[in-house]
């Protein structure tokens, strides 16, 4: 019955029949349009392809703030070849996020997510089964840890036992009202940093330019490159996956600029 239903299903869309090909053209819509556009409506910023007007996946009307970021999100659109891959565009993910908000979440609920994040910091764990490695760890990871501390007048201390807290609770206090201090937009791209690298220091490391989204990714897969400096590593596994996490931390990076910074808007700009 199934089946029958499914066939029917396919027949009046005028697609494959089989479920496989039926889910990867949802999955992958081929791209409809030609041209990327932006357009200032209101002191916002829509983006439009070809005549359509972007929307959001709860078919909320697509804007942002400023006219950089609206650039950002055309120049995803119009990178899309035959395929719309949509997991390849972080910036306009971030901001569909921020516009639907799915979770029903509030500037706090994410702060106080990022800053409970601190309690399982990547770099604040170091190993100590590794004489080796914990020396390279010391070595890349105690200048991030240093500068972070002098930065935000914290006490932040590296740990070996993930039983003990390497923050206090006066710690998260501080860092709780750095991350208020900034926008709705911005902490949905701190959140989304700290998810990708698995640490809150090194997402605002390189936030506030202390380190580039390269070196934070590799920080971040520091035991990983240090096995596989050591054991040997599977080229084109290591670098793809490598590849996928700077492209990502790398939008959070333009994300939490642009919604950080005010802009003059001169002209409106379109991309063929």
């Amino acid at each position: 019955m199934l089946n029958s239903f499914t066939k029917i299903f396919n027949k009046s869309l005028n697609l494959p029949c089989t479920p496989l090909k039926l889910a990867r053209n949802f999955a992958t819509p081929t791209r409809f349009y030609k041209n990327t556009s932006i357009l200032k409506s209101e002191g916002k910023y829509e983006i439009t392809l070809d005549q359509r007007k972007l929307k959001t996946p709860n078919g909320t009307p697509f804007y942002v703030e400023n006219e950089p970021l609206a650039l950002a999100v055309a120049s995803e659109w119009n990178a899309q070849k035959n395929k719309i891959i949509q997991s390849k565009m972080h910036i306009t993910t971030l901001c569909n996020t921020v516009l639907d908000n799915p979770n029903k979440l509030t500037k706090l609920d994410i702060v106080n997510y990022i800053v409970n994040y601190l309690d399982t910091d990547t770099i604040l764990y170091q190993a100590n089964e590794d004489e080796d490695l914990m020396k390279f760890q010391m070595a890349e990871w105690d200048p991030v840890i240093e500068w972070f501390n002098k930065r935000f007048n914290v006490k932040l201390k590296k740990s070996i036992q993930m039983d003990v807290s390497p923050i206090s609770e006066e710690d998260k206090t501080i860092i709780t009202k750095h991350l208020m201090s900034h926008n709705f937009a911005t902490v949905n791209g701190f959140m989304y940093g700290v998810d990708t690298l698995k640490s809150v220091i090194l997402t605002l490391a390189a936030t506030e330019k202390f380190l580039t989204p390269e070196k934070a990714v590799l920080l971040s897969r520091l035991e990983e490159e240090y096995q596989s400096g050591r054991w040997g590593r599977v080229e084109w596994a290591h670098d793809l996956n490598q590849l996928e996490l700077q492209t990502r931390f790398s939008s959070v990076i333009l994300f939490v600029y642009y919604n950080s910074q005010s802009y003059m808007v001169r002209e409106k700009n379109i991309l063929g």
